[in-house]
């Protein structure tokens, strides 16, 4: 019996090879689609599952609440760890991890490297994350000053083959003692460094390291077998509002903690700020889960259409069969059976398509994610079952209507009442379902381009191009304005500045003090130190008062420009009611212990400035003259002979500061890096958006090459009476049109509510208008004509007199 369902089975994929090749190709690209993303949500879901006893470790981030704008922080103040492993029982260890953006010359002999992710963290580091170390113990790695602990990676470039346990290495000029070396770092691991030297080696004092608003430090905590992390939550959040906030003004009592596990800290961290974290987005996987399996499911809408098509040409062999003996059951078992056929072949073309697709995939995402079913038995059994299973599904319905067909009926050529239009409305339905998830996908496609669009192109404030910016090194801090006076001298150069915070790069969080008729109010803002010449190298837009100047001696010490949202949250009024308000700054590094604050006033205002991601919104910012702390220059060149003007700036840097290579960026590319996601995002969009449009086309195809050949004589006879080409065409596509018009109906109210919340993710996006329905319901509309344009006007064009005679 199998072998003659098999015999059977191969008979009809041959008799109609047209149908047969569309239903296993459009498959074939559906499950290649669902592998291709199944094997990069699964990668995606293996972060920290690899750490011993990651379930009981904990990462503390607090939410901060102001004017009724949420933002979470990744980084907490330093005294949440001490006091929670000091105080809670249930707290095994807590370490800490100090936030830093720098870059570090790494030295060895005469190799030498800037090198970014290294980080100061606690010896209790491999406590809360126990890694493997191929040398060295982990215990003591990290316990005393000037200690290092290097990757595999790391101590390879610099020690070769040697052991470099109780080497030296120098880490911008300071001497380190290498005391361990880790194995290879687990690869889905949410910390990405390459070395990490001891805390103590960062020089913080002891009691800055007990503050409670000085949020510098991504803190872990691993808790006791057994403990319940809501409840130690809640005590340490009670904690907080009960003696904490008894400390703090009233400004200030906006945050509050909360425990993250760290197999969420991937995939659930999306919306957070100062994240050094390798994240994912929950949203985007999810999304892109729909999307794959909208393909598949079109696919196998597909082969039901065609199934169900062909229904009819199969009813005598169905009727034959039943006579003979054949019992309903049988004849579902031998209709299944040849879908499950189709469906592992077509499984066998997309495993072989995803393994060529697979390289260009890693290189898309920089993962390295593997997939060989070959080499592993287990999986090659779950991707065959999963055909077996989607072959099951797509032919159960199929099954069903065929082996219903009455023999008597089917025999005699007689009408086979109710099952025609049942199964006609059933193509219909799947049809609009298809074009519905089609055009979803085409709306989705064109709005998700025009918010990349219009996070690349929109204005920020400030020009971000032929800007350049590097970290002072060496002896330029004590030769500051010569070194700048040297650069401006270059006729590549139009402007220079320093200080601290750049958009894009660093920046301070701190309060800004108002005095108010009810005492002084204290306000979060953005500080941005820079020199006389700073507004004007960023091209910062002054909208009301002046910019600093070296005329103007008091201007140091008694001025500050702020943005245009400060103007609204510190309750000027408007930008020219804003100059000359006071505002009070606790000084980092006070010149006066009994007076630390500066004291001045508002001299000017500037447009707002996105000196941060478009996902967040522009806060109040304060821009002031601070000589005491400088850790970046920006210069501001000419668009004509950068190479020229880059050289000159390296002999400059390397007569100040020899023994640091100059180590610079571009700031335009530092903006690009920031929607990364959301590129890569808008592109795989368009991949699938194009995929399910390519397996709906084919069904439509062959579809139409099924109406066109159900009505041949009709066609005859209409030609004979005179009908043209066009009324031929017209009649084939006028059911398809209103089919997809329909789809496009039904989609359109989905596709509006997705892309809505999508884009709730940023503080700045682009409306949706009208017009991009209309585009995209005209874009399935040519799509739908151009697919059955061939059968109808090849229908359109046959010879009548060869229609009227077929019988």
């Amino acid at each position: 019996m199998f072998s003659n369902y098999l015999k059977t089975a191969v008979r009809n994929l041959l008799r109609y090879k047209g149908f047969s090749l569309i239903n296993i190709l459009s498959l074939a690209i559906g499950i290649t689609g669902c592998l291709v993303i199944a094997l990069f949500v699964h990668d995606e879901k293996q972060f920290d599952k690899e750490i011993p006893g990651g379930d009981q470790v904990f990462r503390l981030y607090d939410e901060q609440l102001h004017d009724g704008n949420k933002t979470v922080r990744a980084v907490v103040a330093p005294a949440y760890a001490s006091y929670l492993e000091q105080q809670y029982p249930e707290v095994d260890t807590a370490v800490r991890i100090m936030m830093s953006n720098d870059r570090f010359l790494v030295e060895k002999d005469e190799k030498s490297g800037y090198e970014d992710k290294g980080w100061f963290v606690e010896a209790s580091f491999f406590k809360v994350f126990p890694l493997t170390f191929r040398s060295g113990d982990p215990a003591t790695a990290l316990a005393a000053p000037r200690t290092v602990v290097l990757t595999e990676e790391i101590a390879q470039q610099y020690f070769g083959n040697n052991n470099p346990i109780g080497e030296t290495l120098y880490v911008d000029k300071d001497t380190f003692e290498v005391k361990g070396v880790l194995a290879k770092l687990p690869e889905h691991f949410h910390l990405n460094f390459r070395y990490l030297m001891s805390l103590p080696s960062a020089g913080i004092p002891k009691e800055r390291m007990e503050r409670w608003t000085w949020n510098q430090f991504y803190t872990y905590i691993r808790l006791k077998p057994g403990a319940d992390p809501q409840q130690v939550e809640r005590k340490f959040q009670g904690h907080i509002k009960k003696e904490v906030y008894a400390s703090l003004n009233a400004d200030e009592r906006n945050f509050m903690p909360y425990l993250q596990p760290l197999k969420d800290i991937h995939l659930k961290s999306a919306d957070f700020v100062y994240d050094n974290a390798v994240r994912g987005n929950e949203n985007y996987v999810n999304g892109l889960s729909i999307i794959a399996l909208f393909v598949l499911v079109i696919a196998c809408f597909n082969f039901i259409n065609l199934a169900t098509a062909r229904s009819f040409r199969r009813a005598k062999e169905i009727g034959v069969r039943k006579v003979v003996g054949a019992e309903r059951k049988q004849l579902v078992v031998q209709f299944i059976g040849e879908t499950v056929l189709l469906s592992t072949i077509s499984m066998v073309i997309a495993i072989v398509a995803t393994l060529l697709l697979l390289p260009a995939l890693n290189a898309f995402t920089g993962k390295h994610i593997s997939f060989n079913p070959i080499t592993n038995p287990l999986l090659a059994l779950a991707v065959l079952g999963s055909g077996v299973l989607i072959g099951v599904l797509a032919g159960v319905y199929p099954a069903l209507v065929l082996s219903g067909f009455q023999p008597i009926k089917v025999l005699k050529n007689m009408k086979l009442s109710g099952a025609g239009s049942h199964v006609g409305w059933l193509r219909q339905s799947l049809v609009v379902l298809q074009f519905a998830m089609s055009a979803l996908l085409i709306v989705s496609s064109l709005i998700v381009y025009r918010q990349i669009r219009f996070l690349n192109n929109k204005d920020l404030g400030f020009n971000k191009e032929q800007l350049i910016y590097f970290q002072t090194r060496g002896s330029i801090d004590k030769n500051l304005e010569t070194f700048k006076q040297e650069l401006r001298q270059s006729s590549g150069v139009v402007a220079v500045t320093s200080g601290y915070g750049l958009p894009g790069d660093q920046f301070a969080g701190d309060n800004i003090t108002v005095p108010t008729s009810e005492g002084d109010k204290d306000f979060p803002a953005s500080h941005f130190i820079g020199d006389y010449d700073y507004i004007r190298t960023l091209g910062l837009k002054l909208i009301a008062g002046r910019d600093f100047s070296r005329d103007m001696k008091t201007d140091e010490r008694e001025a500050f420009v702020i943005n245009e949202t400060a103007v609204k949250e510190l309750h000027f009024g408007t930008p020219e009611n804003a100059i000359g308000k006071t505002l009070k700054w606790k000084e980092w590094v006070p010149k006066d212990s009994l007076h630390p604050q500066k004291i001045g006033k508002v001299i000017g205002v500037v447009q707002d400035f996105h000196y941060k991601s478009l996902h967040e919104k522009v806060a109040t910012s304060v821009i002031q003259l601070y000589p005491d702390v400088t850790y970046k220059v920006a210069v501001k060149l000419r668009t004509a002979n950068i190479g020229n003007t880059l050289a000159y700036i390296k002999n400059v840097w390397n007569r100040f500061s020899p023994a640091f290579p100059l180590d610079y960026k571009f700031m335009d590319e530092t903006y690009g890096t920031m929607y990364a996601a959301e590129e890569k995002l808008g592109s795989l969009i368009w991949i699938f958006t194009i995929m399910a449009i390519v397996v709906g086309c084919m069904g439509l195809f062959a579809l139409a090459a099924f109406n066109a050949e159900q009505r041949t004589k009709e066609i005859g006879i209409r030609k004979v009476l005179g009908a043209g080409t066009l009324n031929i065409f017209g009649l084939l596509s006028k059911s398809f049109v209103r089919l997809v018009l329909l789809s496009s109906l039904l989609a359109f109210p989905v596709a509006w509510w997705a892309m809505n919340k999508w884009l709730q993710d940023f503080s700045y996006r682009i409306t949706i208008g009208w017009w991009v329905f209309v585009v995209a319901g005209v874009a399935a509309l040519l799509v739908a004509l151009v697919t059955v344009s061939y059968q109808a006007i090849k229908a359109a064009v046959a010879n009548p007199v060869k229609s009227l005679r077929t019988e």
